[in-house]
């Protein structure tokens, strides 16, 4: 028996929009919020809903924002409900959370540049939540569009008809009223029960200082109203809706959000954590409440050591961790110290633009200083017993002889490129460890080509190398695959005979002597020089790879000789030996924390 729907529902259209990075989706979503009325031209300014001032600068979203519209066809108000995504790799849990509240998806794609390997993505995402597609040709204002080449390839891509495609400007506004039309027409009304029992989805949150977590849903079932008492079914969670209301963009109040709606509701609460993505809102104390299907949350694959330089900011740098994961739930870290660099975190992010991001944020908006670690991955280590443990942290890992084997990440990886730069794009992958999967042409002039890489080969330099060869024409995909066995070593830095714990880092064995050269001579030009010689060793175990030497300060201890008395300078010139000597036993070499600043870049060690 079909479902009966709302008059509300019946007039509600739920959509987002997904494409590739800087293809327009911040672009568009302004237009349509100017052609709604939803905001008024004084009110306007590029990239409305990119409400931080890195995306602006950046280009690009990072965070998902919902916003609520008003659209009228054939004299009929319709309540339009805005998702907007972000299109870089890193933040592609985002993408799915909005499409996981959404019946309609438009699928935006450049005119200059046609479908990239994050438009693939996102449009197979898309298809497997059974969502409904418009493809959308955009920047067809430009004299570079390539309008009536990348319609087609929309239309071979989805099997639509060439009408099926619109083609407009977000930066003009032509063709977005059309699109408009097309989203209420082409797009179904949210289903749901509004007389059964509250259920409503937690797609994203953020924190308010006056109201604790806010939560972002969609109300699947039932009615969401001010005051009302709640639970999340999966977490425990108990709470008291403290305001409810839909984003215009910015927070507005409204008494209650019906069946299909999409809006926020702010709890109370003072940990994010307490309402994570996924879960299910319902009314506290019902039983039997069948949760949503959620998502899986977010794993971190980068890890890092923050610390901050100057060591009497560790408490600021805790806080402000805190404070940034209640706006970034993805961030995850914990406590860490280091012999070298005192106190600080060991942090996990989705990406090194997410932990570009975060490392940004922090020096930006709490206005502290960071020693960053080199970027690690996390390895899967099985014992000579069996047991088997996940680390990701060279410092914590045992000795090569308790170790049976180590397994690293691996990431399959789509690449669309230009024809013409295959050979460059393959000989790239090939030098970081990838093999072949598959290749296949999409066009006459691009294709598209699968490899699979060890994660920890994209941590230095990747993306920027892969811009460089293919002349910024190469766009880039990946997921997860598993676990391969790799033939791994710590490779640990000794200054003075101590182990430097800050730069130890896991090599390939092979590459291992490459990589100790570098770093040594790295540090070596980075230490101040001392009144006694002091060594710099890269080590793997006791063995001794590579050294460097920091040449000693030395007094003239000659000076005051005159004449030819032989005998008295080699008496004087012997006694300093000697003093240095005693001296570089019982002397320590204090780094500064410049020298691991210089050091520790992101693209250290580079060995390609």
């Amino acid at each position: 028996m079909p479902q009966t729907l709302s008059p509300a529902q019946t007039r509600t259209r739920n959509f987002c929009i997904i494409a590739h990075i800087d293809h327009g989706k911040s672009t568009l979503a302004d237009r349509m919020l100017e052609l709604t009325a939803t905001l008024s031209r004084r009110e306007m300014r590029e990239q409305v809903l990119d409400s931080m001032d890195l995306e602006r600068e950046r280009g690009i979203t990072i965070k998902a924002h919902p916003v609520h519209m008003r659209h009228q066809v054939d004299g009929i108000e319709y309540a339009l409900n805005l998702i907007d995504t972000p299109g870089h790799v890193d933040f592609s849990y985002e993408v799915s959370r909005s499409l996981a509240a959404c019946e309609g998806a438009v699928l935006l794609v450049d005119a200059t540049q046609g479908i990239e390997a994050q438009t693939l993505a996102n449009a197979y995402a898309a298809l497997e939540l059974d969502l409904t597609i418009i493809p959308v040709v955009n920047k067809t204002d430009l004299p570079t569009a390539r309008t009536d080449e990348v319609a087609r390839e929309l239309t071979d891509f989805l099997g639509a008809e060439p009408s099926e495609v619109l083609c407009v400007s977000a930066k003009t506004g032509d063709g977005v009223r059309n699109l408009l039309d097309r989203i209420v027409d082409a797009t179904p009304p949210p289903p749901g029960n509004p007389n059964a029992p509250l259920r409503a989805l937690v797609f994203d949150s953020a924190y308010d200082q006056h109201q604790g977590v806010v939560a972002y849903v969609r109300v699947v079932d039932g009615r969401l109203q001010r005051a009302d008492r709640l639970q999340l079914v999966q977490a425990g969670t108990r709470a008291e809706a403290v305001d409810v209301g839909v984003f215009v963009p910015t927070r507005r109040q409204q008494d209650v959000l019906g069946t299909g709606d999409v809006g926020f509701v702010a709890t109370g609460l003072k940990d994010t954590q307490d309402v994570p993505a996924g879960d299910t809102v319902a009314p506290l104390g019902a039983e039997g409440i069948q949760p949503l299907p959620g998502y899986r949350q977010p794993k971190p694959l980068v890890f890092a050591g923050l610390y901050a330089t100057n060591p009497e900011q560790y408490p600021d740098l805790r806080d402000a961790l805190e404070r940034l994961r209640l706006s970034d739930p993805a961030l995850t870290f914990q406590l860490e110290k280091s012999l070298a660099l005192g106190f600080g975190f060991r942090a996990g992010f989705l990406g090194v633009l997410h932990m570009d991001i975060v490392r940004e944020r922090l020096e930006r908006e709490f206005d502290i200083e960071l020693v960053i670690t080199t970027p690690q991955v996390e390895y899967e280590v099985e014992a000579r017993d069996g047991a088997i443990t996940l680390l990701d942290s060279p410092a914590d890992f045992p000795e090569l002889s308790q170790i049976a084997a180590i397994r690293e990440p691996w990431m399959r990886l789509s690449i669309i490129t230009p024809t013409a730069y295959i050979g460059r794009v393959s000989e790239l992958l090939a030098n970081r460890r990838g093999s072949h999967h598959r290749m296949e042409h999409i066009e006459p002039t691009r294709v598209l080509i699968e490899y699979d890489l060890p994660l920890a080969e994209m941590l230095t330099g990747f993306f920027d190398t892969l811009k460089s060869v293919s002349r910024g024409y190469a766009s880039l995909d990946y997921n997860f695959l598993g676990y391969r066995e790799a033939d791994l070593v710590r490779l640990d830095i000794r200054v003075n005979g101590q182990v430097v714990d800050a730069l130890s880092t896991l090599v390939l064995r092979e590459q291992a002597p490459v990589i100790g050269r570098d770093l040594a001579l790295r540090i070596r030009r980075e230490i101040p020089r001392q009144l006694f010689e002091v060594a710099v060793q890269a080590a793997i175990g006791s063995r001794i790879i590579a050294r460097e030497t920091v040449r000693p300060l030395r007094k003239d201890v000659l000076a005051k000789c005159y004449g030819r008395d032989v005998s008295r300078k080699k008496k004087l010139l012997e006694s300093q030996k000697a003093g240095k000597r005693r001296m570089k036993r019982v002397g320590s070499v204090d780094i500064p924390q410049e020298a691991f600043s210089a050091v520790l870049q992101l693209n250290a060690p580079s060995v390609r």
